[in-house]
């Protein structure tokens, strides 16, 4: 039996046993941890950011893979164009340990190409896992990098077990001309769905690949 197929075996006895944290609620109802690591599926939500009437866009689902190769995938700010459908340009205009990054992303059905300067902060404690926020950067003399109102995106990374994470993340995009906030929330839905997926197959890949280096070495 490959290795990818002993991690899925383990991670559905898991959450048939209730082992994972966090796992047991008073009710005995399957919590979201257990229902995204059975379905192995991307979910849409969004949620409210203070300040803004627009709701963020966010999608989440369940990696088989380290919390530390999920964080590779979410980091890997430079080639978020080439695998996340909705960024369509990405480039690191500033190193360091908070990283700016140009970011466009087409909304709206493709009719509007927004972009802005992004700078993304370090990975923080977020209870049990870890946070990652990118904002888009505003001058020393109030002059935003960008030609939308504002850009944010928030990544959460949780551990279920050592070989598996819950990946969200939470997109909020404020254009500088009149738009349904629905209609703008809706995409922004999109984009995180596909952003998740597209980072959760590549760092499901990369398990692989060093799977098979190891087993290919033990051999």
């Amino acid at each position: 039996m490959d290795t990818s197929r002993r991690n899925v075996l383990a991670l559905i006895a898991a959450v048939s046993f209730g082992v994972l944290p966090g796992a047991v609620r008073a009710d005995g109802a399957e919590t979201e941890m257990q229902r995204l690591a059975r379905t192995h599926a991307t979910e849409r939500y969004n949620v409210a950011v203070p300040g803004f009437s627009i709701r963020a866009g966010g999608g989440m689902t369940a990696v088989n893979a380290p919390l530390a190769i999920v964080r590779q995938q979410v980091t890997d700010y430079r080639h978020y164009s080439e695998f996340m459908p909705r960024f369509q340009k990405s480039q690191v205009v500033r190193g360091g340990s908070s990283p700016e990054v140009y970011l466009q992303v087409a909304i709206l059905h493709g009719v509007a190409n927004v972009w802005a300067v992004t700078r993304f902060s370090p990975a923080v404690p977020d209870g049990a896992g870890e946070r990652i926020e990118g904002k888009m950067v505003v001058d020393d003399k109030g002059k935003k990098q960008g030609n939308v109102d504002d850009l944010r995106a928030v990544w959460r990374l949780i551990p279920i077990d050592p070989d598996h994470t819950i990946l969200k993340l939470e997109l909020l995009i404020v254009p500088s001309f009149p738009a349904p906030g629905s209609i703008v929330t809706d995409e922004l839905e999109f984009a995180a769905d596909q952003a998740v997926s597209s980072a959760r197959s590549r760092a499901e890949a990369n398990c692989r690949a060093v799977a098979r280096q190891n087993d290919g070495a033990a051999q």
